[in-house]
C-alpha cells in the first residue's frame, strides 16, 4: 500500500526508477552535503552568531527547504544555507557595512521575496528559454569545473599557491588517500556497483580514522560525544531590524540587489544543470523546467531568513545522487528527514571529513565535462562556452563565467550582424550582469 502510494506520488515508475534506488540517491546526497551542518555555522560565527544555535537554523532551513522541493516540486533537489550567501553575510554584510546581523537577515529577507516574486511569474521562464544554446551548454560544462575544482581544493590535491592553484604533495597521506578515492569511484561505477559513491564516502571516512592528516591529527575526527539533545534558539525566529535596513538603505539596497542576482542565476544554474542531468529538464536547444521548481525554491530562500539562517538554495550536490539514479522527489525526501534526524546525530555526522566527499564531487564534475562533445564546431558558438569554462576553472567564480559568456555572446552577434538573436531578454541579461560585475568589484 506504502510502496503504490509513494510510486503514484512521486511519479517512479513514470521516471524509470525504484524505491531502493530514490533511498540510495538520497542516501548519497545526504552524505555529499552533510558538511554543510559543520561548515555554515563555522563561517556565520564570523557574524558573532553561536555556532550551535547556527547548527540548528542550518538544519532547520535545509529540511523545510528540500521538503518543499520533494513534496511540491517533487524534483530530486536537495536545498541547504548557500555557501556563497553565508560568505557574504558575515564578511560583507555584517563585518564591511558593519551592521548587526538582524539587518543582515533583513537584506537576505528582501533578496528572498523578490526572488520569490519572480519564482511565481513567468518571467524567470522566460529567462531561462532565453539562453542561448551555447550558454546552456557553458553552464553545464563550467558547473561541472566548479564542482571538480571544489572537489580537488577540499580533498587537499589543489593547494593555494603563488601561481594559484598547484598539485599536493604525494608525501601527504591524505593526497594519496584522495586519489585512491576518485579510482574507486571510477571502479565502483565501472562495475555498476549500487550505492557506488554512498560506499566511497563510508570507505574513506572509515579509513580516515587510521590515516594522519599531517597535522598530528587523522583524517577522521571523531567526536567526544556521538549525540547532542536538539534547542531550537528561538531568539532567531524572525530575527530582523527594518529600522536600521532603511536607516542605512543607501548602503544595503545594492548589496540587496547583488545578493539577489547572485541567488537567482546560482540556483537557476543549478536547478536547470541537475535537472538536465536526469532527464527532467526538456531539450538542450529548449531548456524548461516544472514552474513548482522556481516557486519552491523562492519559497524556500524566505523561510531561510524566516528561521535565522542565510539563503536557502538548490545544491551542486545533487548531482550526486542523479549520478546514483535519483529522479524523483523521493531521494530528496530522504534527505530532509536525514537532516531532521541530525538534529540529535550531528555530531557524529559532522565527522564526515571533507576529503570522504571529494573524490564524489571530482567524479560527478568530470562526468559532466563529457557534454563537451556537444560543442558547436563553428567558433563563434563555441567560443562562449568555452570561455565560460576557462573563467570557472582559473577564478572558481561560476556567476563571473556566465556574465562573461553572455556579453561576448551578445558582442559576437553585433560583430557578425546578428541583431536577431539579441531580443530584449538577452539585452536584459546583459544589463543585469553588468550590474553584477560592478557590484561585485565594490564588495
Amino acid at each position: 500500500m506504502l510502496r503504490s502510494s509513494l510510486d503514484r506520488f512521486f511519479h517512479i515508475s513514470q521516471r524509470h526508477s525504484t524505491i531502493p534506488r530514490e533511498i540510495v540517491a538520497g542516501l548519497t546526497i545526504f552524505g555529499s552535503m552533510a558538511y554543510i551542518m559543520a561548515v555554515n555555522p563555522a563561517v556565520l560565527a564570523a557574524a558573532g552568531l553561536a555556532r550551535h544555535d547556527m547548527v540548528m537554523t542550518t538544519i532547520a532551513g535545509t529540511v523545510a527547504g528540500t521538503l518543499i522541493m520533494a513534496l511540491w516540486a517533487r524534483l530530486p533537489l536537495a536545498l541547504a544555507p548557500a555557501m556563497s550567501s553565508n560568505v557574504l553575510f558575515a564578511q560583507v554584510i555584517v563585518q564591511q557595512a558593519h551592521v548587526s546581523p538582524a539587518t543582515a537577515f533583513t537584506v537576505v529577507l528582501f533578496s528572498g521575496l523578490c526572488f520569490t516574486l519572480l519564482s511565481f511569474t513567468r518571467l524567470r521562464l522566460a529567462i531561462i528559454r532565453s539562453f542561448p544554446a551555447s550558454i546552456m551548454l557553458g553552464i553545464q560544462v563550467s558547473i561541472g569545473a566548479f564542482i571538480a575544482r571544489i572537489g580537488l581544493i577540499a580533498a587537499g590535491v589543489a593547494v593555494p599557491s603563488s601561481n594559484g592553484l598547484s598539485f599536493a604533495s604525494l608525501a601527504h597521506p591524505s593526497v594519496i588517500l584522495a586519489l585512491l578515492g576518485i579510482l574507486l569511484c571510477l571502479l565502483l561505477q565501472l562495475l555498476r556497483i549500487p550505492a557506488g559513491l554512498l560506499i566511497t564516502i563510508v570507505t574513506l571516512t572509515l579509513i580516515g580514522i587510521i590515516t594522519p592528516n599531517g597535522a598530528g591529527q587523522t583524517i577522521t575526527q571523531l567526536p567526544t560525544h556521538m549525540l547532542d539533545w536538539p534547542h531550537y534558539p528561538r531568539h532567531l525566529l524572525l530575527p530582523f531590524d527594518f529600522k536600521e535596513f532603511f536607516h542605512h538603505l543607501g548602503l544595503l539596497l545594492p548589496i540587496t540587489l547583488y545578493v539577489l542576482l547572485s541567488d537567482f542565476f546560482d540556483a537557476t544554474g543549478t536547478m536547470l544543470t541537475v535537472t538536465h542531468r536526469a532527464g527532467l529538464c526538456g531539450t538542450k536547444d529548449h531548456p524548461d523546467l516544472n514552474p513548482r521548481a522556481f516557486s519552491a525554491d523562492g519559497a524556500a530562500s524566505v523561510i531561510g531568513a524566516l528561521l535565522g539562517t542565510c539563503t536557502v538554495s538548490a545544491y551542486l550536490e545533487s548531482l550526486t545522487g542523479v549520478e546514483a539514479g535519483g529522479r524523483t522527489g523521493l531521494s530528496a525526501l530522504v534527505v530532509a528527514v536525514l537532516f531532521a534526524a541530525s538534529c540529535v546525530f550531528w555530531p557524529l555526522l559532522t565527522a564526515i571529513p571533507a576529503l570522504a566527499t571529494a573524490p564524489v564531487l571530482i567524479f560527478v564534475g568530470i562526468t559532466m565535462l563529457g557534454h563537451l562533445r556537444e560543442l558547436p564546431s563553428h567558433m563563434e558558438e563555441a567560443f562562449p562556452p568555452l570561455c565560460m569554462l576557462l573563467i570557472t576553472v582559473v577564478t572558481g567564480n561560476f556567476m563571473l563565467s556566465l556574465a562573461c559568456g553572455m556579453l561576448l555572446y551578445t558582442a559576437i552577434a553585433l560583430v557578425k550582424k546578428q541583431r536577431q538573436r539579441l531580443t530584449p531578454i538577452v539585452l536584459g541579461l546583459d544589463a543585469a550582469f553588468l550590474c553584477y560585475m560592478v557590484l561585485q568589484s565594490r564588495f
